[in-house]
């Protein structure tokens, strides 16, 4: 029977490469169309159920809040060239793709603690606060505006964020927890703060103060990047958590810790203090 046989040996070298190039790129197509189709067909993996309130106490103090981990498809957030080849891959969600592990991280020159300060802010969402999706998104929003509503007292502020795949949910997990348990180490105590604590009479003098909220939210378009280089930018990241975390009721944040410090009305955050427990903060 007839057949074709091609003797490579015959073939001028410009033939020769133009009929390699087009088997090797056969070649590749077929993988990324079996790739496709595996990522496709994979079920996505359940985050780790969980749910705590507690809060904490230093010579300065802290609140701290942990979401129930929720399922959903995916979401995300990231920079470089190896985390933007695994989107490819990755389910749309409500909020983008993959997962996203953020913190910010904002200082106030808080010139008295009357019932407008931002610890009156604080003390007020801790009591308020819940465990549930909604309420723990209500408590995120919440503290993120009262932020932005103190900007003229700002005095320094950071943030950072890492972008995880769906696959890599326990890693996004263990990042979260990580920079929790970093910010929960440099107090000496742990409280819940109580509606009694909301309704005390305010005392004590100007001070330092720092809020930080870590969080863990499904999907890649919440803005972490820009805190602390300018009054706009950290309004910016502000705003955009404050946004994202009341999507879907609350079902796309999966968890936040929310931490203050001097929660004591008669103790004192110095500027010393500031640069040796938050190195990280960039003056404003």
């Amino acid at each position: 029977p007839a057949h074709w046989h091609i003797d490579w040996t015959k073939l001028s070298s410009p033939c020769r490469g133009l009929t390699m190039l087009s088997v090797s790129t056969l070649v590749v197509v077929f993988i990324f169309y079996w790739v496709g189709v595996v990522a496709a067909f994979s079920p996505s993996p359940p985050l780790l159920q969980r749910c705590r309130t507690v809060a904490a106490k230093r010579p300065a103090g802290l609140l701290i809040h942990l979401a129930p981990a929720s399922r959903r498809s995916s979401s995300a957030s990231s920079s470089s060239s190896l985390n933007l080849f695994d989107k490819m891959f990755e389910e749309e969600g409500a909020l983008g793709k993959g997962i996203t592990v953020g913190k910010v991280q904002v200082a106030l020159d808080c010139i008295n603690r009357d019932n407008n300060s931002i610890f009156t802010f604080l003390e007020k969402a801790a009591a308020d606060g819940g465990s549930e999706p909604y309420e723990l998104a209500q408590l995120t929003n919440t503290v993120c505006l009262a932020l932005m509503r103190k900007s003229d007292e700002w005095v320094g502020a950071c943030s950072d964020s890492k972008w995880f795949k769906w696959d890599d949910a326990g890693k996004a997990e263990s990042l979260y927890n990580d920079w929790a348990n970093r910010e929960a180490a440099k107090f000496e105590k742990e409280y819940v703060p109580s509606v009694a604590d909301s309704k005390e009479a305010v005392s004590g003098g100007p001070t330092t103060a720092v809020v930080s909220i870590i969080i863990e939210i499904q999907g890649d378009t919440t803005k972490f990047d820009g805190a602390g280089f300018s009054i706009a930018g950290t309004k910016e990241v502000l705003s955009s958590i404050a946004s994202d975390v009341m999507v879907n009721e609350g079902e796309c944040t999966n968890a936040v810790e929310v931490f203050w410090t001097p929660s004591d009305k008669e103790e004192v955050l110095t500027k010393h203090d500031l640069l040796m427990d938050f190195p990280e903060i960039i003056d404003l």
